[in-house]
């Protein structure tokens, strides 16, 4: 139960400052009435920081922080789903209850001209293709998460690489979608702005491509070691 009470700790912790820090940044970014590609490159500065920092924070712990990289260690075998339900239950509560922090905080106005710093769907692309790129760049963040910090022979760079594949992966589809890539930091501000379209992209999306990396890296690099037992895992096959 303690072990579990950490996991959970560090999840809510984590994700709360992500979610916290993706929010705000957006609606500032939009209050100082910047052109588009500005705010972008802020919002994706700002998040692909506060990532680095939080995972390196917690990943001794936990330090997943987003559905789809759990989801991605589910399927390698790498943590139990008891303690993948463990590791959600943190994630979207921690990413609502920053959600509604942000609210209490921002300016109605500038709030509401920023739809609480939620995610957007662009109307220049069909759901198809908002899935595609989500579900591509979510592959390319769990690749990272894996290669970096799952692999025993991985470099140890902390969150590092893992903060550098979020900025890319807004700056190349931010655009499109907002660069959600985290189920979590899309429901959060959505629950607390009443603004949930897109949310099938935002979940269905970002849990294929983590899934996808989890399950190619596992079968073609890691090697059949089990992950520490404070990790939740059990012992891969």
């Amino acid at each position: 139960m303690r072990h579990a009470l950490r996991h959970f700790a560090a999840e809510f912790i984590g994700t709360f400052a992500i979610v916290f820090v993706g929010s705000m940044s957006l609606m500032m970014a939009n209050g100082t009435g910047a052109p588009a590609s500005v705010a972008m490159l802020i919002v994706a500065i700002a998040v692909g920081l506060v990532t680095g920092v939080m995972v390196t924070s917690t990943m001794r712990v936990a330090g997943h922080l987003n559905p789809a990289v759990t989801l991605g260690f589910m399927v390698a075998r790498r943590i139990e789903a008891y303690m993948a339900g463990v590791y959600l239950a943190g994630q979207l509560l921690g990413a609502i209850a920053a959600a509604f922090i942000a609210k209490m905080v921002v300016p109605v106005a500038l709030y509401t001209a920023a739809r609480g710093g939620s995610q957007l769907v662009s109307l220049d692309v069909s759901m198809g293709q908002a899935l595609t790129v989500e579900l591509i760049a979510t592959f390319v963040l769990v690749w990272v998460v894996f290669g970096t910090a799952v692999d025993p022979k991985a470099p140890r760079v902390g969150g590092t690489a893992i903060g550098f594949a979020m900025t890319a992966g807004i700056l190349a589809i931010g655009p499109l979608t907002g660069g959600s890539m985290n189920p979590a930091r899309a429901i959060g501000p959505a629950l607390a702005s009443g603004y949930l379209e897109g949310q099938v992209v935002f979940w269905v999306g970002p849990l294929l491509g983590g899934l996808l990396a989890g399950l190619i890296y596992d079968q073609l690099f890691l090697r059949r070691d089990p992950e520490p037992v404070d990790h939740g895992a059990v012992h891969p096959t």
